[in-house]
This record gives C-alpha cells, structure tokens and sequence, in this order.
C-alpha cells in the first residue's frame, strides 16, 4: 500500500466524517457544545461512547500484548464492565440531579473551590496526558506509512492530525460528537471483524481451533498474586480504573449527561459496559491470529508490540483490504478518542477554571473559540514531546499515567459520596500531591518490601487510598 494511497484513505474518511459533524453540528450552540442539549437519543450514546473509549493505542497495543500478556486484558475489561454498573448507579443520579455541566462542579458544592480547582486541575492534566498518548500513536503510523515515505518531517504529520481534530469538534462539541463518534465504532467494529475473517482465511484450521489452541489465549491468571496478570489485581483495578477515567472523567461523562435523563443515561453506560467486552474480545483475537500467521509464514516481527499489527498490515503480507481496513480502523479509533478529549477539556478549562457561568451567550461563545484552539495548541506541544521519549507499550503508559493523576480524584469522590463530613477545604491540594508521591514511593519499593510483590493497575487504587485517607486527616471539629 502506497503513501499516497493511504493520504487519499485518510482524506476520503474524513470528507465523510466532516460530512456528518457539519450535518450534526451546524445549528449548535453553546448548550450544545457542552451538553448536546440534553436530547442525545442513550443508544447511540451507548454506541458512540465504545469508540471514545476504545482509541488509537488499544487498536494497536492489545493485539500486540498477547504474546507477553495473553487474554489477562479480559480480566481487567470484565473489572470494567462492573465499574460502569457502579457509575450507573452512584454517580450518574447524583450528576443528573445536580444539574451539571462539568461534573468537578460536584466537589464546589460538596467540599469549596480548592477542592473544586484540584478536581478540575488533575482532570486537565490527565486527559492533556491520555489524549496526548492516544493521538501520538496515529501520527507515529502516519508518520511511518505515509510522511516518511514522502519525506516530510513529522512537525507536519503532527499539524495534520491535531489540526483535523480541532476542525471536526470546532463547531458542535458534544452534540456533533455523538454522531461521529457512532461513525467511528462502525468503522472500528467493521475493520476488526473484517480483518479476523481474511487473516483466519489465510491460517490452516477453523478460527475457533486456532484461538482456542493458542497458549497466547489463556485468560484468567490465579496462580501467583506477584504476576502482574494475577486476576483479582486486573480485576479490582479495571473496576477503579474506569469509575476514575470514566465516571470521574468530564470526557466520557459529558456524553452520559448529554442523554435526555437519568434513566437513558443509566441504560447507556450499562450497554455500553457489556459492548465493551466484546469489542475487546475482538482485538484479542485479533493479536493472537496476527502472531499465529507470523508464525506460521516464518516473518520476523518488530520487538515491539505496538508496531506488530501495522507492520503486518501494510507490508504487503495481507491482501490490500486489510491494509486499507487498517487505516480506517486506526483513524477511527484515533480521532474518537482524541476529539472527545478536546471537547471535554475546553469544557472543563472555561467553566472550572475561567468561569463563565455568568457570562452573556455571545462572550461564552467568543472564549469557547479561544480555549478549543489552545487545548489543540497544547496537545500538540505534548505530542512532540512524547514523540522524543516514548520507549513503553502505549496502552500500559496511559494506564500507568491514569493511575497517578486519576487518583487523587477517585479518592477525593469517594469522600464525598461516602461520608457526609466536610474538610479544610484549603488543605485538600496537599493531600493531592502527596497521595501520588506516596504511590510511586510505594510502587517502586514494593518487591523489597512486600517480598516480591509488585504494584500493576491496582496502583490507582493504593493512590485513592492514600487520598481518602488524607481526607479523613481534613474532617473539620464540630463546633461545641
């Protein structure tokens, strides 16, 4: 497959993506931006939420990990699925009822503006970080597939990408969102179900033989608790892990709260929780066909997993479909993520950082336009960044970063939701810049002092931990 071929891919996916974010977005204004109007139909939230969530970095680095890391993902997936259930059914009435445009505008009203700030602070510098990560891994394929080969440097590769995001979400926000992000999980679901036909076709045997013969498909992992596989840490840590990067996230959350009620919304997340596990399910399979065939047909595959399904995809190892298949499925999933994170940040950045409650449709409007292309400035900035330090499996460094900067936030609404005490408000800062600290003291003594044992995704629970903790050390006197 070309460079050229694939530009002209890219292109005509996005003709058709901006098609229908002008279609959808062209009457919005600032209430749709933020909250799609409260009328987003639950289904196609459901549908539209699978393709924010699933990104650019899981379309290449689950299938990669198989080979080190089996089907353990699964494990923390069904953690997943629970954790949306608890979303459902805690935070979503106690959003609703409240009213809100950006969920941290709970911790003002429960706690005071310190609190707020932190909780709208440690959001932005998470999802800068995660988005940031998520968008790196579709310039890192551009860049090999498309403007190396062309010589161009990757400063372009870097302007095209974040300046497609900026355009497509300039307008509609939210309300455009929901309709392209539903685009993109077609385009996602098709590409990976596609593939694992015409791969399956290329390897002796049926596809439910080759998987299940596989020591790459093993899932449950019980047997030693210092494995980073050992099913209760991927368990525990996929259900904390999404109350945090989803229900605690003004990103994935901004979409539920888009749905007409507390119902709809409750029956989106719990759908979009079960679609979730076989969506995953599916680039699982997918890992274990590629690393088959490669087997199979004696083909040296890079070191790292990351780059194991575009190498096969597009070096001619597959028929054309499949490298076309390949770029569709990676911009979806890319671009979900991505554009979903810029909306969310500009939200969050002018109402709990600017403050623009009181402000006139007009002034709101004008700072709206302002924010969404500095957030895209800044994404940028991060990206290039990246770009001279990356040296991990991606997946693993989002959930990694997501660990240390979405904890502090869980414990901080655990508090909130479980107690009824109020705190220093003014002290609360500290305590969510220890507990991170803390956590990466303990995470890298743990095999010295917990004989062996050592820290995975479970950190972000150690990380709330310490935070509600510290809470508890904040509980104001009653007054006598």
């Amino acid at each position: 497959m070309t460079p050229i071929t694939i530009l002209l891919t890219v292109i005509l996916y996005f003709a058709l993506l901006f098609a229908v974010s002008y279609i959808s977005g062209r009457k919005a204004d600032n209430a749709g931006f933020f909250t799609g109007n409260r009328k987003s139909p639950w289904y196609v939230v459901a549908f539209a939420t699978i393709g924010a969530a699933i990104s650019g970095a899981t379309f290449v680095s689950v299938p990669g990990m198989v080979a080190v890391s089996g089907f353990s993902y699964l494990q923390m997936v069904l953690g997943f699925a629970v954790g949306q259930i608890i979303i459902a059914f805690v935070l979503i009435p106690l959003f609703f009822k409240m009213n809100l445009v950006s969920i941290y505008e709970y911790l003002e009203n429960r706690f005071g503006i310190s609190t707020y700030r932190v909780g709208a602070w440690f959001f932005f510098v998470s999802k800068m970080l995660g988005a940031s990560i998520r968008l790196f891994i579709v310039c890192v394929v551009l860049q090999l597939l498309v403007f190396g080969p062309l010589n161009l440097p990757f400063a372009l590769n870097l302007l095209f990408t974040v300046g497609i995001v900026w355009l497509y979400t300039f307008k509609g926000g939210v309300k455009s969102l929901i309709w392209t992000d539903s685009l993109k999980t077609f385009s996602l679901i098709v590409t990976v179900g596609l593939s694992i036909y015409y791969i399956a076709r290329n390897i002796d045997g049926s596809l439910f033989d080759i998987i299940a013969n596989s020591s790459m498909s093993k899932t449950f992992f019980f047997d030693d608790i210092n494995d980073k596989r050992y099913f209760f840490k991927q368990f525990f840590a996929g259900v904390f892990t999404v109350i945090a990067i989803s229900g605690l996230d003004q990103d994935l959350m901004q979409k539920s709260l888009s749905c007409k009620n507390t119902f709809d919304s409750q029956k989106n997340m719990i759908t979009g929780g079960i679609l979730q596990i076989f969506v995953n399910l599916l680039f699982l399979m997918l890992g274990v066909l590629l690393y088959t065939f490669a087997a199979h047909n004696n083909i040296a595959l890079p070191d790292k997993g990351d780059e194991v399904f575009p190498f096969l995809a597009t070096k001619g190892y597959f028929p054309i479909i499949i490298s076309v298949l390949f770029v569709i499925g990676l911009i979806s999933a890319a671009y979900a993520a991505a554009g979903s994170a810029l909306t969310a940040l500009t939200t969050s950045f002018l109402i709990d950082i600017l403050g623009v409650k009181k402000k006139s449709e007009q002034q709101v409007k004008n700072q709206r336009i302002k924010v969404h292309a500095a957030m895209a400035i800044i994404i940028a900035v991060v990206i290039y960044v990246i770009n001279m330090l990356n040296d991990d499996s991606v997946i693993q460094t989002v959930y990694k970063l997501a660990s240390y900067t979405y904890g502090p936030l869980l414990g901080i609404f655990m508090f909130g939701i479980i107690t009824k005490k109020q705190v220093k408000d003014k002290f609360v800062p500290w305590i969510a810049i220890l507990s991170p600290m803390l956590t990466l003291i303990f995470d890298l003594n743990s095999k010295l002092w917990f004989n062996g044992y050592e820290f995975s995704h479970e950190r972000l629970i150690l990380n709330g931990l310490f935070t509600f903790i510290g809470m508890c050390f904040l509980i104001k006197k009653k007054e006598k």
